[in-house]
């Protein structure tokens, strides 16, 4: 595998973990540099590359979060296949899963077990509610923690049911909260030479994530509901009707009221003692957001971004997604990589949004075949010869490598 230094060049990562929680951490910290060892069962490898569309054959799901990893096919149910697991452990900084609980202990790779042959090895256990509570055997998804959380409740219109938000969000933020975890864990090994084991649930992840939202009830003592497209406390902030679609205004301080009060020519609203503060305009919401859009529905949405850009207040279009990666902001990012090689070709992903001051060579790899690593692993990291690794994969504990 070719070199790729940055901040966390030398650490590997043992990656037990498969779908999204866990690969979305792990392609985090490969995009900062450390080495990815991504175990995968031998018959279908991780159940995300079987989701449509494919290009040349290989998922589009796997290829968004599967790239700069190595993937080695080992069955652990087999003693053989634990035996290697077990190897690549020793050589690992970090092991990571996101089984149901008890499952990495019926497979024999319990924490114990992989700290005998590595006491300094860090452990991070995603679950849905975590690995010590009643609740652990039952199953959980993205859309059953949005709900648990109440993330559900406070997304959709007030009029309608409770929404989901549109991407998993519990996934993608265990995975964000997985990998600070995961930093501060190695930075606690450094200082102190302990080895952490980290136990992160979804539903814990997603609660943390709500943020004001939480602390609205927790001062209030209520819930707070489905804003829709709007703010629960700040007018006027949200999608509004223009001549010709919508557009996002973010109203947030009183200073873009007031530039936004006269660029309208209605320097009256913000005279109004009803609309003067952030209160105030919350208490009359009823009253300023019909105001708000019967002046935004006089112009398009193109006319208005030139008058408001010139303003220096908030907007936005409301981009597709194709929009929204083809836009200018985006290229002068360099946010959009290309992927050469691989078995799927040439492939546009979207890069990591971390920037340094220091130019790393950070050059991304195309994520692999099912085990299309597994004999190159086993040589170079375990230093297995042929003949182990010829009688490994005719014993049936490791796969040749295959799409």
């Amino acid at each position: 595998m070719t070199e790729r230094k940055g901040p966390l060049h030398g650490i590997r990562i043992l990656d037990l973990s498969r779908v999204l929680s866990g690969p979305f951490c792990t392609m985090i910290l490969s995009d900062l540099g450390a080495e990815v060892i991504k175990i995968e069962e031998m018959e279908r490898g991780d159940s995300t590359r079987a989701v449509p569309p494919f290009q040349n054959g290989m998922s589009h799901y796997y290829i968004a979060i599967n790239r700069n990893k190595q993937s080695v096919g080992v069955d652990a149910r087999k003693p053989q296949g634990r035996e290697v697991i077990l190897d690549l452990a020793r050589t690992a900084d970090v092991a990571i899963e996101n089984f149901r609980p008890g499952v990495r202990d019926r497979l024999g790779l319990s924490t114990a077990e992989l700290r005998k042959i590595n006491p300094k090895l860090i452990v991070c256990n995603i679950s849905g509610y975590g690995q010590k509570v009643s609740m652990r055997d039952q199953p959980c998804f993205d859309i059953i923690a949005q709900a648990m959380s109440g993330l559900m409740s406070v997304n959709g219109d007030p009029s309608g049911p409770p929404m989901k938000v549109g991407i998993p969000l519990a996934d993608v933020g265990s995975g964000i909260w997985a990998a600070i975890g995961i930093l501060a864990a190695l930075q606690h090994r450094n200082a102190t030479g302990e080895a952490l084991e980290m136990d992160l649930s979804m539903v814990d992840s997603l609660i943390a994530l709500l943020g004001y939202i939480n602390q609205i009830y927790l001062t209030t003592g209520e819930s707070p509901g489905q804003p829709g497209n709007m703010h629960h406390n700040i007018v006027p902030y949200g999608v509004y009707p223009v001549k010709d679609g919508s557009i996002v205004l973010a109203l947030h301080h009183i200073d873009f009221w007031e530039k936004f009060c006269d660029v309208v020519g209605r320097r009256d609203l913000f005279e109004d003692p009803r609309y003067q503060s952030t209160a105030a305009r919350k208490e009359n919401r009823a009253e300023l957001d019909p105001i708000v859009c019967d002046i935004l529905r006089q112009k398009t949405g193109a006319e208005w971004h030139v008058i408001f850009e010139l303003r220096d207040i908030p907007h936005s279009a409301v981009n597709s997604i194709e929009q929204a990666l083809e836009q200018p902001l985006v290229k002068e990012r360099g946010l959009l990589k290309t992927i050469e090689g691989g078995a799927c070709g040439p492939v546009r992903v979207v890069g990591s949004p971390l920037q340094f001051d220091v130019n790393f060579d950070t050059r991304l790899t195309p994520p692999s075949l099912l085990g299309g690593d597994t004999a190159q692993v086993l040589r170079e990291l375990l230093n297995y010869d042929a003949g182990r690794i010829e009688a490994l994969g005719k014993a049936g504990a490791i796969s040749p490598g295959r799409g």
